[in-house]
């Protein structure tokens, strides 16, 4: 019964699978080669690194499709059918296909568009349709954003219509301190200078703390504002760290806080 069989129909078309993953692969990392990626990143900014490897995953993307599209028609030779007619006829099925595929034409276009018009980058953290987190994918077809708290949104690169992009910017960290009134200002700023020592170790913090002063004063403490440049999405972790050098400062000084919380905003 098996005699006329030809298995070359049931084993050809895996070799076929398996040469092009390996050639997928080949291409895939002589493209990291040929376009430098990760090297010399020493030299090159944050947005830079981030521009490189969504150019890379994108091409990646392209290299994936296009040797996906040769293999289907090469398993189709397999089976007798002929591809040359299929590519001849490409301009007709092209319409029906723009038809058949236009959202999927759209989300290609728009992902173009949204790396090369620098929209956001794989590693920025952006606000879309009010989900925010870091986009942890930026394909040809769909965008994957995370959370802080862990959730992935996947959305259609069309229907990303408006974009808040936080990492374009460092943020403006704003605390109100309140200080007793028997705290003097020079304290304040001695502190202040020792705290900023410390907290410029971190890499997050761009700039000296900047002292803005006292906010207000009531009859049994003030409120001393600073600001802290730091780089975006940085400002919760930025805010523990000083406060853990303040109570460090203060413990030292004996300095006692009066019974109100410390405030924190953050403004771009």
């Amino acid at each position: 019964m098996f005699k006329d069989f030809d298995f070359s129909l049931i084993y050809l078309p895996i070799i076929y699978i398996i040469i092009a993953y390996v050639i997928y692969k080949i291409l895939s990392k002589i493209a990291h080669q040929i376009l430098h990626f990760e090297r010399n990143e020493g030299r090159k900014n944050a947005l830079q690194i981030k521009r490189e490897r969504t150019v890379i995953n994108l091409v990646k993307s392209i290299l994936k499709y296009i040797v996906a599209v040769i293999t289907f028609l090469a398993i189709l030779n397999i089976y007798g059918i002929k591809t040359t007619s299929i590519i001849a006829s490409l301009g007709i099925a092209g319409a029906i296909f723009g038809l058949a595929f236009q959202d999927t034409i759209k989300n290609l276009l728009s992902g173009i568009a949204i790396i090369f018009d620098n929209h956001y980058m794989q590693g920025d953290v952006v606000t879309i349709n009010g989900f925010r987190g870091e986009v942890i994918e930026l394909g040809l077809q769909t965008t994957k954003i995370k959370s802080y708290s862990g959730e992935v949104m996947i959305i259609n690169n069309s229907l990303v219509t408006s974009v808040i992009n936080h990492s374009m910017t460092n943020t403006n960290l704003y605390l109100e301190l309140p200080i007793s009134k028997d705290v003097s200002l020079k304290e304040i700023e001695e502190i202040m200078q020792n705290v900023n020592q410390k907290l410029r170790n971190n890499k997050n913090v761009k700039n000296d703390i900047n002292l803005l002063g006292i906010e207000s004063i009531d009859a049994n403490k003030y409120l001393y504002k600073i600001m802290i440049e730091c780089s975006a999405e940085s400002e919760f972790g930025v805010n523990r760290e000083f406060m853990k050098y303040l109570k460090e400062e203060y413990d030292a000084k004996k300095i006692k806080v009066p019974s109100n919380y410390f405030e924190i905003k953050s403004k771009k």
